[in-house]
């Protein structure tokens, strides 16, 4: 069933080209990984660009971000506590992205795009707090350019081979990972040394 639902989704990307890589996104019926290494397989038969595959999947996943942070700011977690399920979000991933989100503040939302489950729940404890939508937007950007760049960029690398994605994707994820926890470790700290500074 599960892989009937995958092939159903696929096809519906496909036939709408563009469109169907950012609603596929937006949607997330079937993980990001997946969409956007479809959209690479697309550029390899020649059905969509490069860039637009890469620029459609960016905007699908901002939207969808953009969705969840609307939810969480004018829902709160009553209402994901209650619909939570249908957006396959379970009060344990919501319980950890409240509880990195506040002890870490606005550079989660920039590293948890590549953690999984966090990367959609993390939107909600921003929403929730209220969190300046420029900045939201900001940090979300700049984790959502280089994974749509890299798992398009995969599925047009492997063609025909694109469901080997998961495994080939790890060297490249991985530096990803590490390079964002990083650079929300400097901002952790500037935020701690600013605090002190002022308190003085």
């Amino acid at each position: 069933m599960l892989h009937d639902l995958v092939q159903s989704a696929l096809h519906f990307i496909e036939s709408l080209g563009v469109w169907g890589i950012l609603l596929g996104l937006m949607l997330e019926v079937i993980p990001s990984e997946i969409v956007l290494a479809y959209g690479g397989y697309l550029v390899s038969r020649g059905e969509v660009s490069l860039t637009g595959a890469i620029v459609f999947g960016t905007i699908g996943r901002l939207v969808q971000q953009v969705i969840l942070y609307w939810i969480g700011r004018y829902g709160g977690r009553p209402f994901l506590d209650k619909f939570g399920k249908f957006l396959h979000l379970k009060p344990k991933h919501l319980d950890k992205a409240e509880e990195w989100f506040n002890r870490y503040g606005a550079g989660m939302v920039f590293t948890a795009r590549f953690l999984p489950v966090l990367r959609q729940a993390i939107s909600i404890p921003a929403g929730m707090a209220r969190m300046s939508m420029l900045k939201f937007l900001f940090y979300t950007l700049l984790g959502t350019i280089p994974w749509a760049i890299i798992f398009v960029y995969l599925g047009h690398t492997l063609g025909e081979n694109w469901e080997q994605i998961n495994k080939i994707a790890a060297p490249y994820t991985k530096p990803l990972i590490l390079i964002s926890i990083v650079l929300t470790a400097g901002y952790v700290l500037w935020k701690v040394l600013s605090r002190n500074k002022n308190a003085k």
